[in-house]
């Protein structure tokens, strides 16, 4: 599941992003490496420092003043190249890649992800203090910030925005398994007693207290998501954003969701097909950058988008395939590679009676080669895996070794099941390319030869991105089989685990309390030993049940022009351009 574009690490190994003008291989490791390592930052701009000869300052937080690099006269304007469009720009109503990466540029919310630690930030909070053992936290909110539609923001417009999610109606959010707020707090008003979710005081101007039924340890961490970003309550008035009038690519929006405002660096301007355009804010509270006016282009072919880097139409793009990565480098484009932090996975749909036989789910998992998949359709490096928490995360659990991949024993599996043959239909997206799934043709095809090569009766459903592939996979449907992916948001298994199987939902046909109850237990417990048991025994069981298949933990990357001096790489995709550092112009 897509999703925001979404890290409790320990130990790292450092992974230098390269630059391929030198000729040199990238760097690989067989191992996922620590999603938030110093060097990820630190060495980015030391490698790119060394090879441009231009001088960059490092990137200051959120509350630094302007480095001296932003403060360019003439207009820049930068072309980012990405693999679909978004579907909205509400982010409580998206959770898609490419939506949020707009977002992330528009709205702030009142934490970040400091990018060397991955720790929750200031933001639009300067400060913060738990209350009542993990049942409440005060935020102090930082002075003299508007809104782009000059609305001051204060402590009124923070409870605006979290009383507008909670109270969300089934009319505007549907069953809710989609949203960022039913997947953390697990339930909306007209489920209070199931909600996690208190409510929300004004203390004063700018002082706000979030308060919590149940203790949810990863909590600050989760109020970094791009969810739950603030919104100017004007515009959310003025652009009714709970009716869902208008449209946008294939999905229900809107007005506000046509329009966002919020606090952030850049302020939206217009989108169209294949473009999002928006403009530096000049009264950015922050640190400002040298991008004037920046556009996301969609290229949703690799091919597309290679050509455009290269003839200058694109300044970077993301992500980077492996048809691409060879070319890319021959030629001497800059290529940074993120430390993984998602998981790519084949989703089955248990309300297709047939796959609720647990014996029919066990066949289907060890029919799969994933290291096949992995070797021929992701970048080098990336990991096969048997579980969904990363293993940097507390929660992987070194005893599961899943189920290994065995044509021979998928075979007799089947023939020991309910099976008859009947026809799965296996969805799968088309024209896109995401940072989990560069190559989603492909490794159906390959899916589905296996599959088909042990005895199943497999359907193709092919659906291109734009045209609601998320919806029709997660959404009450006939889909059996599915090709997904989890871009991890923040630095808890919780994360990883809670959004897929943290509740019933329509994507996997899933309902099993005794999970359920295990997941919110696990996510209220404080970190230590028992919490990481407590996953490492959901781990586990998922391994054994096999609600879906886990395949890989992907390394993703993204292509600049040599324009670029320094770019503010993300495992989590928490990239905001006016952090990106520019080579002086020339002539």
């Amino acid at each position: 599941m897509p999703s925001p574009s979404g890290p409790q690490h320990k130990d790292a190994t450092v992974k230098v992003p390269w630059r391929t003008a030198t000729g040199r291989k990238p760097r690989q490791s067989a191992q996922p490496q620590r999603a938030f390592s110093r060097g990820t930052v630190a060495l980015a701009a030391v490698v790119l420092l060394a090879l441009s000869a231009c001088t960059a300052a490092p990137v200051p937080g959120p509350s630094a003043p302007a480095s001296a690099t932003a403060t360019a006269a003439a207009a820049t304007t930068f072309n980012f190249g990405v693999g679909s469009d978004p579907l909205g720009f509400d982010p409580a109503l998206v959770e898609d890649t490419e939506s949020y990466r707009v977002t992330r540029q528009v709205l702030e919310g009142l934490l970040t992800i400091d990018p060397v630690t991955g720790a929750p930030a200031p933001s639009l909070a300067t400060s913060w203090q738990e209350l009542d053992d993990g049942l409440a936290y005060t935020f102090e909110l930082r002075p003299g910030v508007k809104f782009h539609d000059g609305t001051a923001f204060d402590a009124q417009a923070v409870c605006t925005n979290f009383e507008r999610w909670y109270s969300m109606s089934a009319a505007t959010r549907g069953d809710g398994s989609a949203s960022m707020f039913k997947q953390v707090f697990r339930g909306f008003k007209d489920d209070a007693a199931n909600s996690l979710y208190k409510g929300c005081t004004v203390d004063g101007p700018l002082k706000v207290t979030l308060g919590l039924n149940i203790r949810l340890t990863g909590f600050l961490q989760a109020l970094t998501l791009p969810a739950f970003a603030i919104a100017s309550p004007t515009a959310l008035t003025t652009g009714t954003a709970d009716v869902l009038d208008q449209t946008y690519a294939t999905s229900k929006v809107s007005r506000y969701a046509l329009h966002p405002v919020g606090t952030g660096p850049f302020t939206f301007t217009q989108a169209g097909a294949g473009t999002v355009t928006m403009n530096a804010n000049a009264g950015y509270w922050g640190e400002k950058g040298q991008i004037t006016t920046l556009n996301f282009k969609t290229f949703d072919q690799p091919a597309t988008r290679l050509a455009a880097l290269e003839d200058g139409s694109l300044d970077g793009f993301d992500p980077v395939t492996p048809s691409n990565l060879d070319k890319l480098i021959k030629s001497g484009k800059q290529v940074l590679q993120r430390d993984p932090f998602s998981v790519m996975y084949l989703g089955i749909n248990q309300k297709v009676p047939v796959l609720a036989d647990q014996k029919v789910r066990e066949a289907i998992a060890a029919a799969i080669d994933k290291t096949t998949l992995v070797n021929n359709y992701f970048i080098a490096g990336t990991a096969t895996t048997a579980q969904f928490i990363p293993p940097k995360l507390s929660g992987f659990n070194n005893k599961v070794p899943g189920i290994l991949y065995d044509q021979a024993k998928a075979k007799t599996l089947l023939a020991e099941s309910s099976y008859k043959g009947e026809e799965l239909k296996f969805y799968y997206p088309t024209n896109s390319s995401r940072t989990y799934l560069p190559s989603p043709e492909k490794v159906y095809a390959s899916i589905a030869a296996e599959l088909t090569a042990v005895g199943f009766n497999i359907k193709p459903v092919p659906v291109p991105w734009s045209d609601g592939y998320v919806t029709a996979v997660t959404q009450d449907g006939d889909h059996a089989l599915s090709l997904l992916g989890w871009n991890g948001s923040y630095a808890d298994p919780d994360n990883f685990v809670g959004p897929l199987f943290g509740s019933p939902g329509a994507e996997l046909g899933l309902d099993d309390p005794q999970l359920v109850s295990k997941i919110t237990r696990a996510r209220s417990m404080p970190n230590g030993p028992d919490r990481v048991a407590a996953y490492e025994s959901i781990s586990k069981q998922l391994a054994a049940t096999v609600p879906a298949v886990p395949i890989a933990f992907p390394i993703s990357a993204i292509a600049l022009s040599d324009k670029v001096v320094s770019y503010p790489l993300s495992p989590v995709l928490n990239e905001v351009f006016n952090h990106v550092v520019l080579a002086p112009k020339t002539g």
